[in-house]
């Protein structure tokens, strides 16, 4: 109890330049937060740290949402808070973190940060030339924390022990007018980490906020910042942005900011082209927003697929032209293009190969005669292949009713099915005898002439 008594004393003294709201001022109490997180924050402050939940997940609980993730902040260095939790340890080079697992929970713990000033601080910090951060491991107190912080809604530092927020930056009064601005200048703080922009497409599409005109004025200029991130990072941003149940208004969003064409520029300059393609990355998102959140399996594989594809349809067309067989087009277009687009977002193999299988089907499934239906409809990746063609009639292409056949041959039985699969192998062999040309009399068999 003493040593709660007195973390409680420094943690007042900390917070005496922030609104302060009690238990009766908010909907928020320690019945909504992880139990995971509450054990973090009872261990730290019986050691006599500072510990606070802080981030997303105190905004989305005022917003009455349902967090997946709580996040600590705390005055405990990494070392100490890995000495204090057998199940933890630290992660990252450029921000300094500690995980603390329990069971597939993974609490994330970060350190109070400072701003970057003394020599000192030159050890601990480090920017490129274009002022992004390489390196942010500067200590601090919970103040200088919150004015490090990305946006003031997510600034809030909510302690399960009192019931208080304590709010720095006006995060509070943003949430209640559904704005999401940016902490300090927004060139600079942008230029610090350009993830930040996506970030806020994306926290503005989720939470339904308006950009402040501020915070969204020098996104469309900074937009080519991106291509510094690295392609590891963009990928793990990339999934939060196109598998978050979010995704067609954060398309939108990104087009709008001009991130869109930096993160895929290929594509960007086909869906400019051609507006069915649009349409067809527009169904595409709506078709995977609706799974998501009705608890439905979706694969990173089939977004990026269709992310893709109006590059490699044009790639393949520009390949034939270098008289190349099909074939060989569409496995150099596959090679250049996933080749082109990891320099920007590094896609993991697995899903690649993926990808790889869902665009060859294309190909083989309006070869559907006799056998084949059978073969391509037990592929693994049939079903995902199956939809991509449905997203693609949806869009506008004619492939005279493949979808439709599609459907049938699914739904039907047995019987039915191969009376099916036989019709088209019939029609083949018509289709294949009507253009066959006219046999030419063998030699021995002609009339002699002599």
């Amino acid at each position: 109890m003493l040593k709660r008594l007195i973390n409680l004393f420094t943690g007042a003294k900390d917070s005496s330049k922030s609104t302060v709201y009690k238990n009766s001022d908010h909907n928020l109490s320690s019945e909504k937060v992880s139990q995971a997180a509450l054990k973090v924050i009872q261990r730290l402050a019986d050691s006599n740290h500072q510990a606070y939940l802080v981030g997303g997940g105190v905004r989305d609980v005022l917003l009455d949402g349902d967090p997946k993730d709580f996040d600590v902040a705390t005055d405990a260095t990494p070392e100490q808070v890995r000495r204090l939790f057998r199940n933890s340890r630290i992660v990252g080079r450029r921000f300094r973190i500690v995980h603390v697992r329990f069971g597939r929970e993974i609490i994330e713990v970060t350190t109070f940060r400072s701003d970057h000033t003394g020599e000192e601080d030159q050890k601990l910090s480090s920017r490129s030339e274009d002022g992004m951060l390489l390196r942010d491991n500067v200590f601090g107190d919970i103040e200088s924390d919150a004015r490090r912080r990305d946006f003031t809604v997510n600034a809030l530092y909510f302690s399960p022990i009192t019931n208080e927020i304590f709010d720095f930056t006006g995060g509070v009064n943003d949430i209640n007018d559904k704005t999401l601005r940016i902490i300090g200048d927004p060139q600079t703080r942008f230029k610090e980490d350009p993830v930040r922009m996506l970030r806020a497409v994306r926290f503005s599409a989720k939470l339904g906020f308006t950009i402040e005109s501020k915070t969204a004025a020098p996104i469309k200029s900074l937009a080519p910042a991106i291509t510094q991130v690295s392609s590891a990072r963009l990928w793990d941003e990339s999934l939060k942005l196109f598998m978050s149940g979010y995704s067609l208004p954060i398309f939108h969003k990104l087009e709008e900011f001009g991130l869109f064409a930096q993160l895929f520029p290929g594509s960007a300059e086909q869906v400019q082209a051609r507006a069915s393609f649009r349409v067809f990355f527009e169904n595409a998102m709506a078709n995977t927003d609706t799974r998501i959140r009705s608890g439905k399996r979706v694969t990173p594989a089939f977004i990026y697929a269709v992310l893709l594809w109006p590059e490699i349809e044009a790639r393949i067309e520009t390949l034939k032209t270098e008289k190349l067989t099909p074939a060989e087009a569409t496995h150099q277009a596959y090679q250049q293009v996933l080749s082109r687009q990891c320099q920007f977002i590094s896609i993991p193999k697995r899903f690649s190969t993926t990808m790889r299988e869902i665009w060859d089907l294309q190909a083989r499934l309006p070869r559907r005669a006799g056998q084949r239906a059978f073969r391509i409809m037990e592929h693994p990746r049939f079903r995902a292949a199956y939809d991509f063609l449905l997203l693609r009639e949806q869009s506008g292409e004619d492939h005279q009713g493949l979808g439709q056949w599609w459907t049938d041959f699914q739904n039907a039985n047995d019987v039915n099915r191969e009376k099916m699969a036989n019709e088209q192998h019939s029609r083949g062999r018509n289709n294949s005898n009507s253009r066959r040309r006219p046999r030419r009399k063998s030699p021995s068999n002609s009339p002699d002439v002599n």
